[in-house]
């Protein structure tokens, strides 16, 4: 009957070998090692056949021990799985499989991100539709204070639209005015549409 601070030692003997033995796969696997490392494998194979034939009383001792030789056993199932399937030439259990790639990006024109809409509105003749003027204007400077641009005066504003709408109408058509903000920005567009 082995001596307790044998067998205690020969665990710790062993629990160190499983270790090395392990990190000794990993390093295969991942490609630093050039083969397995089969010296090791039959070195820790010896050492739980030797502990498995000598009579273990503690039960701290052979628990510890049955723990260990569990491990070592599916490890090498493990290890048997990942040597088998690269002999095959498929993935085994050790390569990694990588994430999906990340969808392309879309092309430039439908790249663009959405403007955030702040208000549309049509005329036909600004002059008639002071109402709707009076609104896109205090849409206009809502927005560009919202961005920390100063107000345009109310006389200027006026004019512009009155200019785009006289350039943009034709037969009777009205022309639509849309106030956005994108990228920081406000977005003060015109555009001619059928009624």
């Amino acid at each position: 009957m082995a001596d307790t601070t044998d067998i205690e030692r020969a665990l710790l003997m062993l629990a160190t070998e499983l270790k090395r033995l392990e990190a000794e796969y990993n390093m295969y696997f991942a490609g630093r090692l050039p083969k397995p490392p089969a010296e090791t494998r039959s070195r820790v194979e010896a050492m739980i056949k030797q502990l498995d034939r000598s009579s273990i009383q503690n039960y701290g001792d052979r628990f510890r021990f049955t723990s260990l030789q569990s491990r070592f056993s599916s490890l090498v199932d493990l290890w048997d799985r990942g040597l088998r399937a690269r002999e095959e030439g498929r993935a085994g259990p050790f390569v990694h499989k990588r994430p999906p790639a990340a969808p392309p990006p879309p092309p430039a024109a439908a790249k663009r991100p959405d403007a955030k809409v702040e208000h549309t509105t049509a005329f036909h003749d600004p002059t008639k539709e002071m109402e709707k003027l009076q609104e896109l204007y205090e849409r206009v400077v809502e927005a560009r204070r919202s961005v920390g641009d100063d107000p345009v005066p109310f006389n200027k504003f006026a004019d512009l639209v009155k200019s785009q709408v006289k350039k943009l109408k034709t037969g009777g058509a009205e022309v639509a005015f849309r106030v956005s903000v994108k990228d920081g920005k406000v977005n003060f567009t015109a555009k001619a549409v059928k009624k």
